[in-house]
């Protein structure tokens, strides 16, 4: 009986090993097996491989991620966007002349089509109403709240379970490999840096986007920073660039978008000496998420398109690279 249990253990041992010689062997396994699996895997190879004409130093292994289409979706709108339309429903009780106010008016009615007609006044005067005047901690807290009771229209699912599980794999695989991975987004840091490292493991510090002056207050004693009504920076298009030397000091090896507000990340990376990856994820599986590129209102791609093709970054087909689009598919 005592030889059966040593046997049987033995096995389920070897088991396991084997198991994690697989996982190890196999980084991405949410990813088919396709040139773009392969140039990814390929390129880390060459800059973490001693010895190599490519090879990084971990100090200088940075990778920068854009994060609207990129980490997680962006459609039927920006996230932030529905933040901003919830948050404008929720505070209309205190603001009655909103009914009658546009760009509030539409946002009230939810009349998207209508809100754009305002253009980028509209957009900032929606974002001042509803990201203006709180303390940082009490506008993380707003973000932390609405996040556990809002819903996406399509699924259902809460809106942080709307991330790519390709793409955290693809964190999880750079990291492991000495990266230093930041998110690079057109979102502001207010909003994002409440949640990004649950949901991504991005600390604070690693999320560099679009930002509001601040002022220093002491409210009843205690000292707080207070969100102003006018932007600190715009880390969009050819910001993008800009807030990485400003915020990272370092150009990235590596940098992952979906869009033409990428275009310029993906071009200051790509310009820099040795082994450079520049990839964008193309929206082509409108069964399992979304088809969009050239003509979409949120995430247009076509500039980049043009470009990757090229110069031969690569360029990720949702449909035929993925095997899952979304974490909670694996379940």
């Amino acid at each position: 009986m005592k030889i059966m249990k040593s046997i049987v253990v033995k096995s389920l041992l070897a088991l396991l090993l084997l198991a994690n010689a697989a996982s190890a062997a196999e980084p991405l396994p949410s990813w088919n097996d396709t040139v773009q699996k392969k140039a990814i895997v390929t390129f880390v190879e060459q800059v973490t491989r001693e010895g190599s004409p490519n090879f990084v130093p971990p100090a200088e292994r940075i990778a920068t991620f854009d994060n609207d289409g990129t980490l997680w979706s962006e459609q039927p709108m920006y996230f932030q966007m529905a933040f901003m339309r919830d948050r404008v429903r929720a505070l209309a009780p205190q603001h009655p002349e909103w009914k009658k106010k546009q760009p509030f008016k539409a946002m009230l009615e939810g009349d998207m089509k209508a809100v754009s007609v305002g253009g980028q006044h509209a957009l900032v005067e929606l974002i001042m109403a509803t990201h203006a005047g709180y303390t940082t901690e009490e506008f993380a807290q707003i973000v932390k709240d609405w996040l556990v009771t809002a819903r996406h229209p399509k699924t259902g699912r809460p809106y942080t379970e709307m991330v790519y599980q390709p793409m955290l794999e693809l964190l999880a695989y750079l990291r492991t490999n000495g990266f230093k991975t930041y998110i690079v987004s057109g979102g502001s840091v207010e909003f994002m840096r409440p949640w990004t490292e649950k949901v991504y493991g991005f600390p604070p510090e690693q999320v560099v986007g679009s930002s509001f002056k601040t002022k220093f207050e002491l409210r009843n004693g205690k000292p707080v920073l207070v969100q102003l009504p006018e932007f600190n920076f715009i880390d969009d298009n050819e910001g993008k660039p800009i807030g990485i030397n400003q915020y990272i000091g370092r150009r990235p090896i590596a940098a992952f978008g979906n869009s033409d507000g990428d275009l310029q990340m993906l071009q200051w990376t790509t310009a820099g000496s040795g082994a450079r990856l520049a990839l964008l994820v193309h929206h082509t599986d409108a069964e399992r998420e979304w088809a969009y590129d050239r003509t979409s209102s949120f995430g247009r791609l076509d500039k980049a398109l043009d470009e990757a093709q090229a110069k031969g970054w690569t360029v990720v087909d949702m449909k035929d690279d993925w095997k899952i689009i979304y974490t909670f598919e694996k379940n």
